[in-house]
Order: C-alpha cells, then structure tokens, then sequence
C-alpha cells in the first residue's frame, strides 16, 4: 500500500518537474434566466360568413313588395315583368321571398314566390319572421272644428274622429283624454290587414274655452295625436 502511493506521488512531481499543469475544469453553461415573459400569439380571426343572396327574376306583369309575407300587409312596392332581384330571406313555408327593393336602394320588402323564378340556392336562405305590425299614421278631427254659441246655449256637443292606419294585421288599444279631465276606458279593434279605420267619440262642453282632446294609442305601438278646437258665446 505505501508503495503504491509512494509511485503515485513520483509521477505526479514528475509531470511537475516537466512543466505541465493538471488541466483546468470545464465550466458549467449559463442558463437563460426562466422568468422572461413568454410572447403570446393572437388566435387568427374567424372569416365573417358573407349574407346569402339568390338571385330571381319578375315573372308577373306587375308584382306587389309588401310590408310582410302576406297580402294582408301593407303594399310598399310595384315591381315590373322582367326585373331581376336579390332575395336575402325566405318565410318558414318558403312561399315568400324577403328582397333587396329595387326601387329603393336601401329598402326591403316581401314578394310572393308564386310570382318569379328562382336561382338555386333558396334553401340557404335565413328563415326570417314576420315584421312587427305597427300604427303608421293618425288622422284626428274635430266637428265642429269651432263653436261660437249663445252663452245661453250650452251645454254644446262636440263629435271626434280618428282615422287609425296600421301596416298589417294587430290588435289596436287605445283612449281618449280631454282638457276637461274626462278620459275614456280602453278600446279595442281588430285589423285583420292592412288599412284604416275609424275611431268615433263624443263630449260636451259647458262653457267658453280652448279645448284640446287627445287619442292615445297603446298598442301595437304608442303613439299619441293631440287636436284643438275653440268655444266662445256670446250674451
């Protein structure tokens, strides 16, 4: 054992003595620090899907483009023989088509699949429902529109009227409110389509003023139409 280590200790001094020098160790790699944000990537965006659009041409003389998918709405259009449309929608039964009107460049109505000629591809097409029907106009009057009287002629009756136009098929609520504080109970009409009707009331009035009487509309939409009406005696 002492020999061994003895012979041991002689080839080390003689690398010594040589000159040589026990090589130096290896260092070991620097790591990257594991703190640094890691870089996100935005998912790639979704294509927007284009609208359907199925090209179809006017086969009736003269076809009507209305309000809803139905000859009970209100006519918006006359679309002659031969023009070409775009439909965008279709109603659950496919017999009619919601187009592009050509009439109107930002407008959209309803034509009857019974009168034009269809690409391929109407089955791609939305099923849409139908519009919401609404009051589009009220015609309120008063008769008579002025009363001058003998102030010994009162009490005086006055007779109102309101001409009630709807663009399709709905239940129609209104009352009427008076500047003499009377108001109505709620009235009710049927429009079984598109149309006008009337609503007719009466009052009376017991002295000179300026009177005012309103109708209000509450269904399908709220719409109010305020009329005036003057009355003066004289002794």
């Amino acid at each position: 054992m002492i020999r061994h280590v003895l012979l041991a200790g002689l080839v080390l001094f003689g690398l010594l003595a040589c000159g040589g020098t026990p090589p130096e160790p290896t260092p070991f790699p620097t790591l990257p620090p594991t703190n640094l944000p890691v870089p996100s990537v935005a998912p790639a965006a979704s294509p927007t899907p284009r609208p359907v659009e199925v090209s179809m041409r006017v086969t009736a003389e003269l076809v009507n483009c209305r309000f809803g998918p139905g000859t009970v709405y209100q006519l918006v259009s006359e679309i002659p023989q031969g023009k070409s449309l775009r439909a965008v929608g279709r109603n659950e039964t496919d017999s009619w088509w919601y187009v592009k009107d050509p009439g109107n460049p930002n407008g959209l109505c309803w034509v009857s699949a019974e009168v034009v000629d269809e690409d391929d591809g109407v089955e791609d097409l939305p099923v849409l429902p139908p519009p919401f029907v609404t009051v589009t106009n009220v015609d309120l009057r008063v008769e008579p529109n002025r009363i001058v009287v003998n102030c010994s002629q009162f009490p005086q009756t006055v007779f109102f009227e309101a001409l009630v136009t709807t663009n399709g098929p709905t239940l129609l609520t209104w009352k009427w409110e008076a500047s003499t504080g009377a108001v109505s109970d709620v009235g009710t009409l049927i429009y079984e389509q598109a149309g006008t009707q009337a609503i007719n009331e009466f009052y009376q009035v017991n002295a000179p003023n300026e009177y005012w009487v309103k109708l209000h509309v509450l269904t399908p939409n709220e719409l109010t139409q305020q009329i005036s009406f003057p009355v003066s005696c004289t002794p």
